[in-house]
């Protein structure tokens, strides 16, 4: 079992004792000047990183609500420009550089017209996957959670006909278990439901945990540590073939810790 961190959980010298992979989150990253990527200080991050040895995926720019989200970086999937494509080329880029199998994508944001906005998202997808194809790079798409209606994905249902749209052995899937959660209104039945039909197409695991429900911080999507909430961990065991990384997507060292407990009491490390 391969378990990583996400890289806002902390400095890299603190992770190195709990984790093996870290995954670069490029929007606080800093290493972006508008949509400008700067060499410089793109260098300096991954000069640390590879000072403690660790294994890297990279999670990409995307479409958010959060008003500390930098506006630059903003990329819906389902509307995408040259300049968008040129952002996650550089995410794709990145990941080949430093060895990372799976560079995470979100899905697009539900347009006027729900079906055209699907079609132009898979359009855009499948541009992707070619270009993720030429890095030697797949894309991770993330379900996202169904407490705000605005995104696509939210259902394994429609994460997997998106996925099979592409039709391409470089688009696949990011399971987020805190987000299903949310989709399925902290229902363990349901949640069960939703990684059988999407375990197929997983090839990384976010962790995080929440309520189960709406609330008005980041629409019940809280990332709280692994335990503190009301996920059910334990349908991770029906993804006995995964061997990707056990993503912890939490924000201090302190619900890492808490995370990784969590864990190792769900498969009895």
């Amino acid at each position: 079992m391969i378990l990583g961190a996400s890289s806002f959980a902390g400095a890299p010298e603190y992770l190195k004792g709990y984790v093996e992979s870290i995954e670069l989150y490029i929007p606080k990253l800093g290493i972006y000047k508008g949509s400008t990527l700067e060499t410089e200080k793109l260098d300096r991050v991954l000069n640390e990183i590879s000072a403690y040895n660790f294994a890297v995926t990279v999670h990409a720019p995307y479409s958010a609500g959060n008003s500390k989200y930098p506006s630059e970086l903003q990329i819906d999937t389902a509307r995408m420009g040259e300049r968008d494509f040129t952002l996650l080329e550089e995410s794709i880029a990145l990941a080949n550089r430093t060895g990372a199998r799976v560079v995470v994508l979100h899905p697009g944001r539900i347009g006027a017209n729900r079906e055209k906005s699907f079609s132009s998202m898979v359009r855009n997808l499948s541009r992707l996957a070619i270009i993720a194809k030429d890095y030697g790079v797949t894309l991770g798409l993330e379900n996202k959670e169904g407490t705000d209606p605005s995104n696509f994905c939210c259902k394994a249902e429609e994460l997997s006909r998106t996925i099979e749209a592409v039709n391409s052995e470089y688009l696949k899937a990011t399971f987020d278990i805190g987000h299903a959660n949310l989709t399925c209104g902290g229902n363990p039945e349901k949640l069960e439901k939703f990684v059988r039909t999407l375990k197929e197409h997983i090839i990384h695991i976010h962790l995080h945990d929440n309520s189960g429900r709406w609330t008005e911080n980041y629409d019940g999507d809280e990332h709280m540590a692994p335990g503190k909430g009301c996920t059910d961990f334990s349908v991770l065991k029906l993804l006995s073939g995964y061997r990707g990384v056990y993503n912890f997507e939490v924000f201090s060292l302190e619900d890492l810790h808490f995370g990784k407990k969590t864990l190792e009491s769900t498969f009895r490390l």
